[in-house]
């Protein structure tokens, strides 16, 4: 059992192990393609396996950090009264990409964030078909491990931020063309489908993409993992404002527009028009 204030490593141990649990579980889920698919009031779908991650994840925190809040996607969550006092707590997203999972695209993972003072301090993102963890702590760096490599990630960068060729992720069911309108007409760019937002946040940090804009409804535990994770690849997300994103600090946890950006040398918000 871990005290509140245990430090970053012993958290992201157990943050690691314990979204890869889930991970394997959905992934039988997945495999075995035996699942209950139900619609959320906001007419987003959700299935029994999310619930499942939900509970592995939930159980295996309360358990080894008891005094660490949860913030969950599939958890109900506290009023903003109780929620303000915190100085940190978990963010999880039990499957980001649920419309992936139904779809069978394999684009979807499991996310778990901590945040402190209102900031993401710590992330891992586990892609259960691609076995893969995604992982960083704040000012230590992001990685990437899976059976073939452990290594530190770092964002693409572009031999000539004002002339390279710019890679845009971009969601399977978006139309290229709504995309490449709010892309400045000056640059040269390479679309990249890809599920889940957390998955385009991680091959950002990893260098296979550039700058990935979402539009649309989302929440808090979608950026909470990758946000950490980009920073210490050396990218950043932020509004489609491009003012900083914000935890814990509103009644609705919901997101506004953002864009996850790789190479900082390059003029974003030129090229990114919202």
């Amino acid at each position: 059992m871990l005290p509140y204030d245990a430090p970053l490593d012993a958290l992201l141990a157990l943050a690691k192990s314990t979204a890869e649990k889930a991970g394997q579980a959905v992934l039988e889920v997945y495999d075995k393609g035996e699942y209950d698919a139900y619609e959320k009031p906001d007419e987003s779908p959700v299935t029994s396996a999310d619930y499942l991650a939900n509970d592995i994840i939930v159980s295996a925190l309360e358990a080894n950090t008891p005094d660490i809040p949860i913030v969950s996607e599939e958890k109900k969550i506290a009023a903003l009264e109780e929620r303000k006092t915190w100085q940190r707590y978990w963010l999880i997203d039990p499957i980001d990409g649920t419309q992936e999972f139904i779809s069978r695209s394999g684009d979807f993972a499991v996310n778990i964030a901590l945040i402190e003072n209102n900031e993401p301090v710590l992330g891992v993102i586990f892609w259960p078909p691609g076995q893969t963890t995604y992982y960083a702590t704040k000012n230590q760096g992001a990685f990437k491990e899976c059976s073939e490599e452990h290594k530190q990630i770092h964002v693409r960068k572009l031999d000539d931020p004002k002339e390279s060729v710019v890679i845009i992720a971009i969601s399977r069911r978006q139309s290229r063309e709504k995309v490449m309108s709010r892309m400045s007409a000056k640059r040269v760019y390479q679309t990249l489908p890809l599920g889940s937002c957390s998955l385009k946040a991680c091959f950002i940090a990893e260098g296979k993409a550039d700058v990935f804009m979402r539009i649309g409804v989302t929440g808090e535990w979608d950026t909470g993992a990758s946000q950490c994770i980009v920073r210490e690849a050396g990218g950043d997300i932020v509004a489609a404002t491009f003012e900083p994103l914000t935890y814990n600090q509103r009644t609705s946890l919901e997101n506004p527009d953002f864009v996850v950006l790789g190479d900082q040398r390059v003029p974003w918000e030129k090229l990114v028009q919202y």
